[in-house]
């Protein structure tokens, strides 16, 4: 890979799977190369998939198959800033809509367990408001919701 500095994300067995997903769904996306493995290996065999080069928004990752031994969770997440109520529903609905899984405040998980969250620029120029008291209605609304309702979060904003 050209880039010094690259997200490696550690699946069991289905690297090429989401990487084609991620391509599939993110804009400035793409797969980029598929190695496999040149011998066996602890969670594989010779000829499998043991890596995929992808980018996630111009972001260099690494997919490594590295078996069932280290699981995605909320210390790491891809934080997506959306333009618009549309762009923000295909986002979240793509991800929940593919087996992945609801959860608070923006925030979601793919089918294979790495976290999301998919934030309106709309809310972060809500919660950042000059007017403290604007930015915690603002937040305040955020805390009830999964996928965020920018209509919702102005309204609050507004008072």
């Amino acid at each position: 890979m050209v880039s010094k500095n690259t997200i490696c994300l550690w699946y069991d067995g289905t690297a090429l799977d989401a990487a084609t997903f991620y391509a599939e769904t993110f804009p400035n996306s793409a797969v980029k190369a598929v190695h496999h493995a040149p011998g066996d290996y602890p969670s594989g065999k010779q000829g499998d998939v043991l890596t995929v080069e992808f980018t996630v928004m111009g972001i260099p990752c690494l997919g490594l198959n590295a078996g069932p031994a280290f699981k995605h969770n909320e210390a790491f997440s891809f934080q997506v800033a959306t333009d618009d109520q549309a762009e923000t529903d295909r986002l979240w609905n793509a991800i929940v809509g593919n087996d992945g899984q609801e959860s608070a405040c923006g925030w979601c998980k793919d089918k294979w367990g790495l976290s999301w969250q998919i934030t309106p620029r709309a809310l972060t120029e809500a919660i950042t408001d000059p007017d403290r008291a604007a930015a915690k209605r603002a937040f305040d609304a955020m805390m009830g919701m999964g996928k965020i309702d920018i209509a919702a979060v102005e309204a609050a904003r507004r008072g």
